[in-house]
């Protein structure tokens, strides 16, 4: 049989499949396989059970969704500590009820004024241990002055209220989940090689901490209560900031007190497409994300993915070639806005979204050597968590937010008791030169002072007919991209419920290597048949983890799912 005749059976059989069953003769419910929490009112999905609650708790009280979202993230800083931060930076998207606006806060990172071009270069060669576990690796951070930001622009609360369960956990202890203490284990090597962080992370004989302990970090919880009542300008003026300035002055790190000071959030216009008749919104650059999704969206929105059938070789054949084109042009545009001109409008506009659907031959992969960046300026006219929090007045936050690496740089602030990112390592550090992918490095994403580095983040929110219907997100590195994708995908196409559409095997393909990722569970019949259609297919590890929130547009009920592959937790009332 010729390859295009089994492409062209799969596309048939699906066909006859959506003929037999068509999607209106039987119920939701009839179908599922794996359900969702439901929650009549409001909504909070979270990668940490105690942020989870307490966020709840925060709506049960009159609270927002930003208000439950700043308590969640603080929280997280405490309890999830290899991604949870107040030393790392991240986005968040928010959705106003009462205004129908949708706000895209930037508080990533950003390269100390001293950072400079070939700062990670070492004998003609970037040195990726300099980039990740050195002071040099640390860049500004961002958290608490964007969280600090988002409370008191769209939030109720005090700042002090919102940080008071934070604080309780640092000062009074949690019990240690078996999560956290695997973690720890996992990075036992960067934790060990400084005082400050081994001092935090294991017991004063040099033991583990073991699940069922109660974990207290008495530094951290003077820090908390320190920003709780100074606000954001302790951290990056008062005390804090004369901290981390003398411990990088003491071992020749960048991060200086003026760049602290001179830290300032962004609200930005978030990326906008359309998608079957829904509205999707995500994070706009230097989260390199949002505009991938959208362009994805718009070059599948070209063919019948519905019919083409969940996790078939036909399905998954559309997505890795949307995939691979989008990448393309991740590598070469994705930067900081405010530093690059970058063709957002171009990119994600829906006449360059059918250029590049033209050049997919639905019956045989492209080799990835022979796609390359488009002219998106023709078109162009004008280890990480997430959490997703829907309210009682139909407000919501999709936030994503990391130290880069799991426990970031390793590196513990002396008597202030947190973790220091190592997000310096997200910029090209060697423009021009081939990295171990074979790619060239693009100049939009060299190290610069001032400058914020890229990262593949995407919180990200759908609405049908002006109402909102999903919030969703994920950690994972450019599996982010996805991730999110994909449970868009499986919300709007192919008909599934949240926590179905979370619980699928994930598939990834990133142009370069010229390799498509599949999680376990897709069927080896397909991946013959994949590889049969030119894909070089490789079984990979859990890609990210969507902690999502779906609202029925005819009930207003909010059903969250937690994604099976990290821990977290599901609420709603």
């Amino acid at each position: 049989m010729k390859k295009s005749c089994i492409v062209a059976f799969l596309l048939f059989f699906a066909s006859l499949v959506s003929a037999v069953m068509p999607a209106g003769d039987v119920s939701a419910e009839e179908t599922a396989i794996a359900f969702p929490v439901e929650g009549k009112r409001a909504m909070v999905v979270t990668g940490q059970e105690l942020a989870t609650k307490e966020a709840l708790g925060v709506l049960r009280k009159g609270g927002n969704a930003v208000d439950a979202a700043v308590t969640a993230a603080f929280v997280m800083a405490v309890t999830l500590p290899r991604a949870g931060n107040i030393g790392g930076g991240g986005f968040m998207l928010i959705h106003n009820a009462a205004t129908k606006e949708v706000i895209a806060l930037d508080f990533w990172q950003k390269a100390p004024a001293a950072a400079s071009r070939a700062m990670f270069v070492r004998d003609g060669k970037a040195d990726a241990k300099l980039s990740r576990e050195s002071y040099i690796a640390v860049a500004v951070p961002g958290t608490v002055a964007g969280l600090a930001f988002a409370l008191r622009t769209y939030g109720t609360m005090s700042l002090g209220k919102a940080m008071g369960p934070a604080i309780r956990y640092a000062e009074k202890g949690f019990v240690m989940s078996a999560g956290l203490s695997s973690d720890i284990r996992s990075y036992e090597r960067l934790l060990k090689a400084r005082p400050g962080s081994a001092g935090i992370f294991f017991k004063p004989s040099g033991g583990y901490y073991e699940a069922g302990d109660l974990f207290v970090q008495k530094d951290l919880a003077r820090t908390l209560k320190a920003i709780a009542k100074g606000g954001p300008d302790v951290f990056y003026r008062g005390d804090i900031a004369a901290r981390i300035a003398r411990q990088m002055k003491e071992n020749s790190g960048l991060v200086m007190k003026e760049d602290l000071a001179a830290y300032a959030p962004v609200v930005r216009r978030p990326v906008h497409t359309t998608y079957r008749g829904h509205d999707v919104y995500s994070m706009y650059p230097p989260s390199s994300g949002g505009v991938c999704i959208a362009q994805a969206l718009n070059i599948l929105e070209r063919f019948d993915v519905a019919r083409a059938g969940h996790n078939s070789a036909a399905g998954i054949h559309l997505i890795a070639e949307a995939s691979k084109r989008a990448f393309a042009d991740l590598f070469v545009y994705a930067g900081d806005p405010d530093a690059v001109a970058i063709p957002v409008k171009g990119l994600t506009s829906k006449a360059y979204g059918a250029k590049l659907a033209a050049g997919i031959d639905p019956a045989r992969a492209t080799p990835s050597s022979q796609i390359r960046s488009g002219e998106a300026k023709v078109y162009e006219k004008d280890e990480t968590t997430h959490f997703s929090i829907v309210d009682g007045q139909g407000n919501a936050v999709s936030a994503t937010y990391t130290l880069n690496g799991n426990f970031g740089s390793g590196i513990v602030v002396d008597g202030a008791g947190f973790l220091l990112n190592n997000e310096m390592d997200n910029f090209n550090s060697d423009p021009g030169k081939p990295d171990s992918a074979g790619i060239i490095e693009s100049e939009a994403n060299a190290i610069a002072p001032n400058k914020r580095m890229i990262t593949a983040m995407a919180p990200t929110m759908v609405f049908r007919e002006g109402k909102l219907r999903l919030v969703t997100g994920s950690p994972g590195s450019s599996r982010i991209i996805s991730t999110v994708l994909q449970v868009v995908l499986n919300v709007i196409d192919h008909k599934m419920n949240i926590q179905e559409a979370v619980n699928a095997p994930k598939v990834h393909h990133e142009w370069m290597p010229d390799e498509l990722r599949v999680e376990k569970g897709i069927s080896p019949d397909t991946v013959k048949m994949l590889g049969q259609m030119g894909h070089n297919v490789v079984l990979r590890g859990p890609m990210g983890s969507a902690t999502s929130v779906l609202i029925d547009p005819a009930t207003g009920k909010r059903y969250g799912a937690v994604d099976p592959r990290r821990e977290g937790l599901a609420m709603g009332y």
